[in-house]
């Protein structure tokens, strides 16, 4: 009878053993589809390198941010003259390309900020709210990070939008004129239009596509492959941008309108298009707006999870960890 007893506790063990694995497998899984806005940490374990999270977003942001300014900076120029034309104005097609190279001087250090402060900045809230509330945390980090974008982004914007509109021919004669005509303040014209239409567009985005990505994640039960990515992108930008295609007028008519100041400011901005123009105005330009931001999106989310997850290769036992993985 000893060797029977002896089967019957092995069995036993072994399928206690299964019944444990299994019970803590589905709590697992509970706990990650706790919801759609549940945010899958693989990482629980690992401390957070704030500083190099910090400096790989601060390297994949701004490589992101040449790459779409370059390839899409015609789109945006044509959009500009859009919302800028008052009235049945032409739209003039010369200089698709005017102010870029300006631009592209203001965009780096404006997204490589961007992207380095939202990194951080989301991986501590997303370890600080609960997995429901995941949304919360991308929104925040979104307008946290454009917060601090702005300091860099105004003046960019301001010149090259006054560029993009005929008015000057060179970037540093724009910023030396902007200065001893309208003072320093010059450069940040539009300032409050600017926060109202970038803050909710960047903490909008940033969280359309986060979820977007949480939610594919967890149906394909496998990491997203950069197309992947890009398609999410796309669409998270072409979405947010239509959205936001009001304030974005808005933006750019106080940004443009220099020392003559036909607008006082946020309100009587849009008072006096919706009573000149109509209020089909402030959709103006929403069609490059979306082109443009749309495929923006697709390069920029593209171009950022692969130089990511090119930084993190380099990191050290990175080879090790994905393997134990």
């Amino acid at each position: 009878m000893a060797p029977l007893t002896l089967s019957v506790d092995v069995k036993s063990s072994s399928a206690t053993s299964h019944d444990v694995s299994k019970r803590v497998m589905q709590s697992s899984q509970l706990k990650i589809n706790k919801g759609f806005f549940a945010s899958v940490n693989t990482q629980e374990d690992k401390p957070f390198d704030f500083f190099r999270t910090l400096f790989e977003g601060f390297i994949a942001g701004g490589t992101a941010g040449v790459v779409v300014e370059t390839a899409l900076y015609p789109i945006d120029t044509i959009k500009t003259r859009l919302q800028a034309a008052r009235g049945g104005g032409k739209i003039v097609l010369k200089g698709l390309y005017s102010g870029l190279a300006g631009n592209i001087a203001g965009v780096l250090p404006a997204s490589a900020l961007f992207v380095g402060v939202y990194e951080p900045t989301k991986q501590k809230l997303l370890k600080t709210f609960p997995d429901h509330l995941s949304a919360v945390a991308h929104l925040t980090a979104g307008a946290i990070g454009g917060l601090a974008a702005s300091l860099i982004r105004v003046p960019t914007e301001v010149v090259k939008q006054r560029m993009q509109t005929g008015q000057f021919t060179s970037a540093p004669s724009a910023v030396r004129m902007i200065a001893s005509k309208e003072g320093f303040r010059g450069l940040y014209a539009g300032y409050r239009s600017f926060l109202l239409r970038d803050l909710p567009f960047d903490a909008i985005q940033f969280c359309i596509y986060e979820q977007l990505c949480l939610g594919y994640k967890k149906a394909a039960r496998r990491e997203l492959s950069d197309p992947e990515n890009a398609l999410i992108g796309a669409f998270a930008g072409a979405l947010t941008g239509a959205v936001t295609t009001p304030l974005d007028v808005i933006k750019t008519r106080l940004m443009v309108q220099g020392s003559a100041k036909q607008y006082q400011g946020i309100v009587d901005c849009v008072q006096t298009i919706v009573r000149e123009e109509g209020a089909p105005a402030l959709l103006k330009g929403i069609g490059p707006r979306v082109l443009w931001i749309g495929i923006g999106g697709s390069i920029f989310f593209g171009v950022l999870e692969s130089t990511k997850r090119t930084l993190a290769q380099r990191r050290p036992n990175t080879v090790k960890e994905t393997k134990e993985e």
